[in-house]
């Protein structure tokens, strides 16, 4: 019987724990995927007590016997993916055998990178918050028909190929003010990384899905980043390069829009935002910190603390809709825990009109307008879930129209409450 693909994302502005969630449910599944993005998201996860960080490669790979499917949409560092590699095999995980790769997803060149940080600097006030890792730049490229795939990999004139490409970004850099130099040995280190990922199975990522969906095998799809960074539906400019929201799954794996089931939104009890551009309901204050601190809120991939601030139930109302998530998982609600009372965004008052949707252009005069609800006290996965958090969920669920299912009360696996079947048939 033919399966369908469910989806999991960020319905915020990313960090919001996607790697914690697809850690939990990934015995359901037997491919992860990651359709976008690339070493610029960092997934999170605990794994016999040590935290881990992965950027490209999916979360299910620490789960025995699950395949694990980097996706066409994904742009892909060697030097990244293969310390990554590493790391994981020095705690004695089997990454090799239960990894693909498309072919036709895209590869990051040292000189992408040194074109990211150009652009960055050249923005001067300007500047969006890149992660400087050349991922901008090798969308650019992989839109301009310029770029190199791991295709190409298998390929006699790949030497060539990567030549000409760094001499039209080496006139690029020639164009700004202030350019870092090449490094003379990014060279050399990067062909060593290609020769060792050529151990890795490359598929047509396309073909392959098809075929263990037909064979009703079930495929989770796992996005990058978040809903309010997509290209083309997040706050612009200060967003990233990809489609991270569902459509992106489409597109980034080559799965017709009929084949998609479940889309699982994943969002934190309050909200967080790493480098520049809008957020309404920032809180630069005590609460703010608290937030920050307890959350241990820092940049799983660049170290920068992340801003904070509460939960904006417009904002999410918006994912749900873009995306058309079906269910929802809360991730963090123990780092509220312990405050006398919480707030929750319900609406704006943009340039002095009220109103409950999200703006074109939150970076205008947005003034968020707050409803005060009662906070909780500090819980477990083994106890029921507090009066005062079940509210704070139904309240939740009352704005954007679908239930949340996950509730996470810590980092590791024990501490994650299902208050829904989010895999019933």
């Amino acid at each position: 019987m033919t399966a369908r693909m469910d989806v999991l994302l960020g319905a915020q502005w990313g960090d919001e724990g996607k790697g914690k969630v697809v850690d939990v449910i990934a015995p359901e599944y037997q491919v992860i995927a990651r359709f976008q993005g690339g070493p610029n998201a960092g997934h999170t996860l605990i794994f016999e007590g040590r935290k881990h960080v992965l950027h490209t490669i999916p979360s299910g790979v620490f789960r025995p016997g699950t395949m694990n499917l980097v996706g066409n949409g994904v742009v892909i560092d060697p030097i990244v993916l293969l310390k990554e590699i590493k790391a994981l095999e020095a705690v004695g995980v089997d990454v090799r055998s239960s990894l693909l790769i498309s072919r036709r997803a895209h590869l990051i060149l040292p000189t992408h990178r040194l074109l990211d940080a150009a652009s960055e600097t050249d923005k001067g006030k300007g500047k969006i918050g890149s992660t400087l890792k050349g991922i901008g730049p090798t969308y650019m490229d992989k839109t301009g028909r310029n770029g190199l795939r791991i295709g190409d990999l298998e390929r006699s004139d790949l030497n060539e190929r990567y030549d000409a490409l760094v001499r039209k970004h080496e006139h690029l850099l020639g164009l700004y003010d202030q350019r870092p130099a090449l490094d003379p040995d990014a060279r050399t280190a990067w062909m060593e990384a290609v020769e060792v990922l050529r151990s890795i199975r490359f598929v047509d990522s396309e073909h392959y899905l098809d075929e263990v969906l037909r064979g009703g095998k079930r495929v989770l799809a796992e996005g990058a980043q978040g809903t309010l960074l997509d290209i083309d539906f997040g706050t612009y400019p200060f967003v990233t390069s990809s489609n991270t929201i569902s459509a992106g799954a489409c597109t980034g794996l080559g799965v017709a829009p009929n084949r998609i089931g479940r889309i699982i939104g994943i969002f934190k009890a309050y909200c967080t935002r790493v480098g520049s551009g809008p957020f309404p309901t920032e809180l630069e204050d005590a609460t703010g910190e608290r937030i920050r601190t307890t959350g241990n809120e820092f940049g799983s991939t660049t170290g920068r603390p992340r801003r904070c601030g509460w939960l904006d139930l417009p904002a999410l109302h918006y994912a749900v809709m873009v995306n058309g998530v079906t269910e929802l998982a809360m991730m963090k609600a123990d780092v509220l825990a312990g405050m006398d009372k919480v707030r929750v965004c319900t609406g704006y008052r943009v340039n002095g009109a009220a109103t409950e949707r999200m703006p074109y252009d939150i970076s205008t005069e947005v003034t968020p307008v707050y409803e005060e609800l009662e906070g909780w006290p500090a819980t477990t996965s083994s106890e029921a879930i507090p009066d005062a958090l079940e509210r704070y969920i139904a309240r939740i669920e009352r704005a954007v129209g679908v239930p949340v299912s996950i509730v996470s009360l810590g980092p590791d696996r024990a501490e994650t409450v299902m208050r829904h079947p989010v895999l019933a048939s």
